[in-house]
């Protein structure tokens, strides 16, 4: 698998495999844990990166939110992080941490042997997860072969991570440091059992 940008982003892609999903463990509650205590100390990365990112491409993020930051709005106003499955709640707990969006990705069901990240085309859309149609044109998405499956706010339904994935591709879509990588692939091996490479984008 691959990743290709079309556009002048700096991200981090890593392709996950030999990956044991599960439902949402009681052991991960720690974790939940230590991302609520981030936000309520302030402690978290700063939201301003993402919202630039967004301005860049001609997206009001107060309008269309980055999911790290509509995760964080969500838990200071007292509401629990949503617990879906053992990969995602990684992703989750990771992205309002470090304040960056992460897209997630269910390998076998993407088309093709690329994702690319572009800006959406007139009319390009999705069914979201848990949502209706997500309007991506003049946004930024990931697409594969079959359109675009993605974007910093919200994954589409067609390629989500559930309890029988086996290979995703996770995009971090704001540089981050060694330390924070090691973290990922540190938090993927415990909860998702599965094994990190980089992928050159």
């Amino acid at each position: 698998m691959k990743v290709r940008c079309e556009i002048p982003v700096e991200l981090i892609a890593l392709e996950l495999y030999e990956l044991e999903v599960t439902p949402p463990r009681e052991d991960f509650a720690l974790e939940v844990k230590r991302a609520m205590q981030a936000v309520r100390s302030g402690e978290v990365g700063p939201i301003d990166r993402a919202r630039e990112l967004y301005r860049r491409f001609g997206t009001d993020p107060t309008r269309m939110r980055p999911s790290s930051e509509a995760l964080l709005r969500r838990m200071k106003k007292g509401e629990p992080l949503p617990r879906i499955n053992s990969l995602v709640d990684v992703a989750n707990t990771l992205s309002v941490q470090l304040q960056v969006p992460v897209g997630l990705y269910d390998l076998d069901k993407v088309k093709g042997e690329e994702l690319v990240v572009r800006l959406g085309k007139k009319g390009e859309g999705y069914d979201g997860i848990g949502k209706e149609r997500v309007n991506i044109e003049g946004r930024i998405c990931v697409a594969d072969g079959d359109g675009p499956c993605g974007n910093p706010s919200a994954d589409s339904a067609r390629t989500m991570i559930t309890t029988s994935t086996e290979r995703a591709g996770w995009i971090y879509f704001l540089p981050i440091g060694d330390d924070e990588i090691d973290r990922t692939a540190e938090l993927i091996a415990v909860f998702g059992r599965g094994l990190v490479r980089m992928l050159p984008t």
